[in-house]
């Protein structure tokens, strides 16, 4: 299992966006999307801001891996599902505070229903041939 560098999640956590690009069953990338990530201790996390019905999230579906891009970090990863109420609760507060001012017509659905349900992590994928 591979893990960020203190560089990578520093880097991605300053940035306010970050491109994300599921992996189609053919193996070929989808177009990337712009949207909002968050970091909670050593790792990343990222919502469907339109829930289960967000495109790049049914995407997600068919794979569970991906490319991200933000403040020159360039990684394939892979999605972990996140199915954790006190987890999900600093997320939330994660989201809060670093987007909250944009107001609470964008803050408050990535915090609420049906878009925490689709909280994934993103775990770096290791290279081809890695040990």
């Amino acid at each position: 299992m591979s893990a960020w560098t203190p560089d990578e999640l520093a880097r991605i956590q300053a940035a306010q966006e970050l491109e994300i690009a599921p992996v189609r069953r053919d193996g070929n990338l989808r177009r990337p999307v712009t949207i909002w990530v968050v970091r909670e201790g050593d790792d990343l996390y990222v919502r469907s801001w339109r829930g289960r019905s967000g495109a790049w999230y049914r995407g997600v579906q068919e794979r569970y891996q991906g490319h991200i891009r933000a403040s020159g970090v360039d990684k394939d990863v892979d999605f972990v599902a996140v199915d954790d109420e006190e987890l999900n609760r600093r997320i939330d507060a994660g989201y809060r505070a670093k987007y909250g001012r944009y107001g609470s017509g964008y803050v408050e659905p990535m915090t609420s229903g049906e878009t925490r349900t689709t909280t994934l992590r993103l775990q770096p994928r290791a290279a081809k041939g890695a040990a």
